[in-house]
């Protein structure tokens, strides 16, 4: 029930069109990117998708990571226009049941937006690479490890956008949250760790060892700014 309500109030937004357009064009980074540029990428020995994958995920991370915030924003700037916030706790509707929807409605845009992402990868694969019987296999584990990664720094977008009724500041701050996450090392584990830094991590130059650590990170995290979440609600309820 939350989230068809989610959807419905999405589309008075520019939401669902902002995450296809930019679902769209980060596919085409690694098209472009291979059309212009073959020549440096076809002679190289590693696996077809750890090329394309080095060459191209750290712009189309930063890409997934504006969309997140950009889509932050567009939910919760409905929720505060016109006071429609204080209408809905007039309603027998919990406000973290709006927080959970909205978050199941991201994932849900996330996961098409990463099978545009993985269908160009593929199609690049088999235009100017030879592929192998393991490809299939590791594309999907890139994918999934790739949407793990990137749930703390949905939770934590959508933590910012709902404590901030003004959506150009909840959106200056996803802005600077995301150019502060392109300058740290991300070979750095600690410093990696940082909601927005995550989605730049590559499954497939990554250990399994520390694979694990990073998923465990993820979870963690993405508790904690849940549970952040649920106290805010309750704190500001009580100075409302």
């Amino acid at each position: 029930m939350s989230i068809a309500l989610e959807c419905k109030k999405a589309k008075r937004t520019g939401f669902l069109p902002a995450f296809v357009g930019g679902g769209i064009l980060a596919a085409a980074v690694p098209i472009i990117n291979m059309s212009v540029r073959s020549d440096m990428y076809v002679g190289l020995q590693e696996s077809p998708i750890q090329i394309l994958m080095n060459a191209n995920w750290q712009m189309i991370a930063m890409l997934n990571i504006l969309l997140i915030v950009i889509g932050g924003c567009l939910l919760y700037s409905t929720e505060f226009a016109d006071n429609a916030m204080q209408k809905m706790k007039s309603l027998p509707i919990r406000e973290s049941n709006i927080f959970m929807g909205k978050f199941a409605l991201m994932v849900m845009m996330c996961v098409i937006v990463l099978i545009f992402e993985a269908a160009a990868i593929a199609f690049c694969s088999f235009h100017w690479f030879e592929i192998g019987s393991e490809f299939w296999m590791e594309l999907c584990k890139s994918i999934g490890y790739t949407m793990l990664l990137m749930l703390p720094c949905i939770v934590t977008s959508l933590f910012i956008s709902s404590a901030c009724k003004n959506m150009w500041i909840s959106l200056g701050i996803g802005v600077v949250c995301v150019f502060t996450a392109t300058i740290l090392p991300t070979d750095h584990f600690i410093l990696s760790l940082f909601p927005f830094a995550l989605p730049f991590q590559i499954y497939i130059d990554t250990d399994t060892v520390q694979t694990m650590h990073y998923i465990f990170a993820a979870m963690i995290e993405l508790v904690a700014f849940g549970l952040a979440e649920l106290i805010f609600i309750k704190v500001r309820r009580m100075f409302e």
